[in-house]
């Protein structure tokens, strides 16, 4: 008995020491094979920077007219990707005042200053949040041994919020023209000097003050898939019968939305932005103009996220610019409802700079906002177009109210992009509006619109069976109402509102 005990002990140490070795040279294996990954940036880099994903400012290269040694393209773009993942960590380290990153994008002289910043920062409890939006890079020289490049970067529109205290004490966006000098260590780009040569303000976008707008219109989804219609769910063949009846109903224009994130964010989807293009085809049919709304769901306004977003409406933007069918571009869905949760500073600068970026891309078709409510109607009214808001209140307050909006904005269109009612009356909300109510209503705002000459775009052609979570939240009474605004019923029918879809002039 004895001698099965002393095997049974002798195989158990020999096991343990047979997994105590296969440790051990694991762990020296591992250990020289971190030692010789040489430069690789997956390894390397502590913040792990994606720049593909996280920081993409437009960027144009000057002709190449450099001293020196003549520059290949693939190094061209190795300097362009650290220098705009240099300008990353960069900004990470003032927002958070840490210096994680910045040995792998700067050398060891032009980190000081870096480090001076972020302590003295630090100790005055000061946090700096800022991106760039543009940079127009001209190489200057590059050495013979390929070590060293010079480039002057110009017209670099930077934008920056300065916080104490974790209050905003400042913002501004100016632009600026920088010399910036390269070495090359451990394949990185590394920045040796970075100097200012000189700032001014940014210039705005001008606004088309002269503009015209005949609008009578709708909000559009197709009944089946409303909030969801790109993708799969695309279907020409339903779209273009809508598009029909709206024709019919004495209507000139739609208002369509385009979510960021389900069409792909910075690397926008063609696939689905193809489908666009197809509804505008569709729209033009029956000569009706579409204006475009952006950033559906979209409710960041993060300042590191701006360039991600810049992409996005630039592809967009560029993409439908040139259709016959597009009437304009409303820049995000009601993002005054946005304040109170990100700021109102930090949204209506995301705004500000995106009515420029839009402006840069087409100039040819105007820029709204369609705000939640009429009393937003005048923020950023000087680079708008045209002036859109939504009304959902009493009605018998809306002619006093359009009177004293139009008062603020002078020689601006003020169009009324969304407003209805809905016929729900049921278990969630048991003495609701009737359809009779409904209709109504309708009869009473299209004599205001008369009235007044009030371009408008109601809310909505059609009833839905689902609407999203996100759109109006989990509750019941709340979806079940949201579910009822529109003209044309769950069966197909024509409820009663629809002879009051459009005045009849």
């Amino acid at each position: 008995m004895s001698n099965i005990n002393k095997n049974i002990i002798r195989t158990a140490l020999m096991i343990s020491y047979i997994i105590l070795i296969g440790l051990v040279v694991y762990g020296i294996s591992s250990i020289y094979s971190y030692l010789n990954t040489g430069a690789d940036r997956s390894k390397m880099l502590h913040t792990e920077v994606k720049k593909v994903e996280q920081y993409l400012p437009q960027m144009q290269w000057q002709p190449l007219t450099n001293e020196g040694r003549p520059m290949d393209q693939q190094t061209l773009k190795a300097i362009e990707t650290d220098y705009l993942d240099a300008w990353y960590v960069k900004q990470v380290a003032y927002k958070t005042n840490t210096t994680e990153g910045i040995t792998d994008y700067y050398t060891e002289s032009s980190r000081e200053n870096l480090y001076n910043i972020i302590q003295l920062n630090t100790e005055s409890n000061t946090t700096i949040d800022a991106t760039t939006l543009s940079h127009n890079p001209k190489l200057d020289f590059f050495s013979e041994d390929g070590q060293l490049a010079v480039l002057t970067d110009y017209d670099v529109v930077e934008y920056k919020r300065v916080f104490k205290d974790n209050k905003l004490i400042f913002d501004a966006t100016e632009t600026s023209d920088y010399r910036v000098t390269f070495l090359l260590e451990d394949g990185f780009w590394r920045i040796r000097h970075m100097v200012k040569l000189e700032s001014r303000p940014f210039e705005n976008q001008t606004t088309q003050d002269t503009l015209k707008l005949n609008i009578k219109g709708i909000n559009y989804y197709p009944q089946a898939t409303a909030w969801d219609m790109y993708g799969d769910n695309f279907n020409a063949d339903t779209i273009a019968k809508d598009f029909k009846i709206i024709k019919s109903a004495n209507l000139n224009s739609i208002r369509v939305f385009i979510p960021y994130e389900s069409f792909g964010k910075a690397n926008v989807d063609t696939t689905k932005l193809d489908q666009v293009k197809q509804l505008l085809d569709l729209a033009k049919t029956e000569d009706l103009k579409v204006l475009i709304t952006l950033f559906d769901f979209y409710g960041d306004y993060s300042v590191l996220d701006w360039t991600l977003t810049q992409q996005h409406a630039k592809k967009v933007v560029t993409a439908l610019k040139d259709h016959d069918a597009l009437l304009g571009w409303d820049i995000k869905n009601e993002p005054n409802l946005d304040f109170e949760s990100r700021g109102k500073s930090l949204v209506t600068a995301w705004l500000d700079k995106m009515i420029d970026l839009i402006k840069s891309v087409d100039n040819n078709h105007p820029v709204t906002i369609g705000w939640s409510n009429i009393e937003s109607g005048d923020i950023l009214k000087d680079k708008l177009d045209f002036i859109s808001f939504h009304y959902y209140e009493n009605l018998d307050d809306l002619s006093e109210a359009y009177t004293n909006l139009k008062s603020k904005i002078k020689n601006k269109p003020i169009v009324i992009t969304e407003y209805g009612m809905s016929s729900y009356s049921g278990f969630w909300k048991p003495f609701g509006p009737s359809e009779d109510d409904q209709a109504e209503y309708h009869k009473k705002i299209q004599s205001t619109f008369a009235e007044q000459d009030i371009p408008f775009m109601s809310w909505t052609l059609y009833d839905f069976s689902k609407i999203p979570k996100e759109v109006v939240g989990r509750l019941p009474w709340r979806k079940n109402v949201q579910k009822h605004f529109g003209f044309i019923n769950k069966n197909g029918a024509k409820k009663a509102s629809f002879k009051y879809i459009s005045s009849k002039e």
